[in-house]
């Protein structure tokens, strides 16, 4: 009985590393990097994931870049002079020293315009996301497709 319970601790034991879905590199920690499942009509997605800086200096996400588009950008969203909130592209986001910062819905977000393979764009998928650092470098993670917002975040969530 012992025996069989070790070996199936063993097989879920790398299911529950794959999903803590989390990377580091240098003194920055990302944490899962999500995005909404595409539908069908959508010409963009988002992904969002947050980033933690546990080192002594402010770093700056400078890029991003995916192998599903030739069109990767850094966005914010702003109360525009009408009082309507819209997105724009912005060059670089600094990651403040010991803080994180968020990338979610109504807030900053990478946009992936006119992605090629939609078919990894589903619930249940995970495509690649480089992130290029000024100080901490590049870290490639895998960006998790998912049906509806993680629970802290639905509340802000929206279409694109």
């Amino acid at each position: 009985m012992l025996k069989q319970a070790l070996v199936v601790a063993a097989l879920l034991l790398p299911g529950a590393f794959a999903s803590a879905h989390e990377y580091s590199v240098g003194d920055l920690h990302i944490a899962h990097p999500w995005s909404l499942a595409l539908p069908p009509n959508a010409p963009n997605v988002a992904a969002y994931f947050v980033v933690h800086n546990n080192g002594q200096q402010d770093d700056r996400l400078l890029s991003v870049d995916t192998p599903l588009s030739t069109d990767a950008q850094l966005h914010e969203h702003v109360q525009g002079s009408e009082g309507a909130m819209k997105m724009q592209q912005v060059d670089s986001i600094v990651v403040p020293a010991g803080k994180d910062l968020t990338f979610a819905p109504s807030a900053y977000h990478v946009m992936i315009l006119q992605p090629q393979d939609r078919s990894l764009l589903v619930a249940g998928q995970r495509f690649p996301l480089t992130l290029h650092f000024q100080r901490a470098g590049d870290v490639t993670v895998q960006v998790a497709v998912q049906q509806q917002a993680p629970a802290e975040q639905q509340d802000h969530s929206h279409a694109h």
